[in-house]
């Protein structure tokens, strides 16, 4: 039987139970990772390259990968999120002599995880993924870190005190990113509201602009997008709106109005993970990796031309503390949007419950489709 997932690079998400469940694998005899010969690398797309955002930033750590350590690494793009037509990429690669392999998106999740078991002997990696292994480690980034600091940058933007952020679907990796980007404008002004709205894509030029405009039409001022086209900056840059970019630096469409872009930074992952693996050092963290601020792999974009250096001054101090451990965007008292307590005053959000996060918390305006919840 033929079995189609979703991914943060296309649609849908795992429910809460399976997502905990598929993140760890026994460590227990756990040893460093060796290849049986030398490294052949490949990297497979569930779509284009050139994207203009998910996979174009991960194609850029692909790249330096090349140049930083002197490998060759093959590409196949457009492989869907369907369990048989991977499999049969992955198969192919194996057949003539790849030996590590990297997934690009959350739905080659579970067939990724079969293929690490078939082929004990290739290092397996999958960007934004939920299965771990001997041989096998999802990677992704604290997201919501980057865009907590942008939400301070939106708060010093905003003259209508009201921002807004569109996004793909409900799942964990979204809702933290809207979620703490209206975090990191109330710690500025609580009297600021974030409105989010969903687009149910991952990749729709067209939609986004018209999400974007839509947003505008309620009064806000500055837009963010957590997608991958920048259309929805385009829209804002017409109207003479801020904008927030996202995954690269976005700031070629809307020169003026760009506050910053959330980007990823994969070299800083990519880079020496496959160093290890190809040096026999590598043993796959049990609950995969996640990165944040303190690596690099999640950061800011240079910022744009109106933003001031009192709030280049602010940025840098969470970011510091974060870093520090002194600040979390999570941290206690935290109460969701219909005003129930979720984190207690001197306490924070978990990693699971972040993974889990199904909520909109207090000054987000927008509707949290029940089936998320």
């Amino acid at each position: 039987m033929m079995t189609t997932f979703t991914s943060r690079g296309s649609a849908g998400c795992l429910s809460a139970a399976a997502l905990i469940a598929g993140l760890a694998f026994s460590t227990e005899g756990a040893f460093a990772f060796s290849l049986k010969s030398e490294p052949k690398v490949a990297f497979i797309y569930a779509a284009s390259v050139n994207d203009g955002g998910w996979n174009e930033a991960i194609d850029k750590g692909r790249k330096a990968v090349e140049e930083q350590l002197g490998l060759t690494v093959a590409v196949t793009e457009n492989i869907p999120e369907d369990a048989t037509k991977l499999r049969a990429a992955i198969d192919l690669y194996v057949k003539r002599g790849f030996n590590i392999i990297v997934g690009t998106t959350y739905g080659y999740s579970a067939p990724i995880a079969d293929a690490a078991k078939a082929y004990p002997d290739v290092a397996f990696l999958n960007a934004s993924g939920t299965t771990n292994g001997p041989n096998l480690e999802s990677f992704y980034a604290r997201t919501y870190q980057g865009w907590y600091l942008a939400g301070i940058a939106a708060a010093d933007a905003t003259k209508s005190k009201k921002i807004g952020m569109l996004a793909g679907f409900p799942v964990g990796v979204v809702n933290w990113d809207i979620n703490a980007f209206a975090q990191g404008a109330r710690s500025v002004d609580p009297s600021i509201e974030t409105v989010a709205v969903f687009t149910n894509s991952w990749w729709d030029p067209v939609k986004e602009g018209q999400v974007s405009e839509a947003i505008l039409d309620q009064k806000a001022d500055v837009v963010a997008t957590d997608l991958s086209a920048a259309s929805a900056l385009d829209a804002a840059e017409k109207r003479g709106a801020k904008s927030f970019g996202y995954q690269i630096d976005m700031s070629a469409a809307a020169p003026k109005g760009i506050q910053t872009s959330v980007i990823f930074q994969w070299d800083r992952y990519l880079v020496p993970t496959i160093k290890e693996i190809t040096e026999g050092k590598w043993t796959p963290e049990e609950y995969g990796a996640f990165e944040g601020l303190e690596s690099g792999v999640v950061d800011l974009a240079p910022f744009g031309p109106s933003v001031s250096a009192e709030t280049k001054a602010k940025i840098e101090a969470a970011r510091k503390a974060m870093i520090e451990g002194k600040l979390d965007p999570f941290q206690g008292p935290l109460k969701k949007q219909d005003g129930t307590l979720v984190v207690k005053a001197g306490e924070k959000v978990d990693d699971g419950a972040l993974w889990n996060m199904d909520y909109f918390v207090e000054g987000v305006t927008g509707t949290m489709p029940a089936a998320a919840q």
